[in-house]
């Protein structure tokens, strides 16, 4: 019973364009950000490398590298302060992105008889 109301109350909560994309994808994510009164639109472009949770608890893990750095922020998905995602095509071997394609390397010609490394080195 309980668990039915929940449902009901966070339906209202739940936007109905959500961009579809999956973990391995590049995207842009247009962040709504507050400066005094105005208000202007930042993006964080990145690769997705993890989702979790459902309804409005649903939440995406963006990386980039900024400087030799690794960043990594998490955006609630149906959250009014994320004006748009813009998803370009990606590609993963592995649930949580963890392994996307790049050099030659050893192991996974061995292992994945694969030509181009799938280790996740940044």
């Amino acid at each position: 019973m309980s668990q039915q109301i929940m449902e009901k109350v966070e339906a209202s909560s739940l936007k109905s364009d959500v961009d579809t994309f999956n973990i391995g994808d590049t995207v842009d994510v247009h962040t709504r950000i507050l400066e005094g009164e105005k208000e202007r639109i930042q993006v964080f472009n990145g690769v997705v490398i993890a989702r979790s949770g459902t309804g409005t608890r649903e939440m995406f893990t963006v990386r980039r590298i900024v400087a030799g750095e690794g960043v990594e922020r998490k955006f609630p998905v149906h959250s009014p302060k994320i004006a748009k995602v813009v998803v370009r095509s990606g590609e993963a071997h592995g649930a949580r992105g963890w392994r996307t394609p790049k050099k030659d390397c050893g192991f996974c010609r061995r292992v994945f008889k694969l030509a181009d490394c799938v280790c996740r080195i940044s």
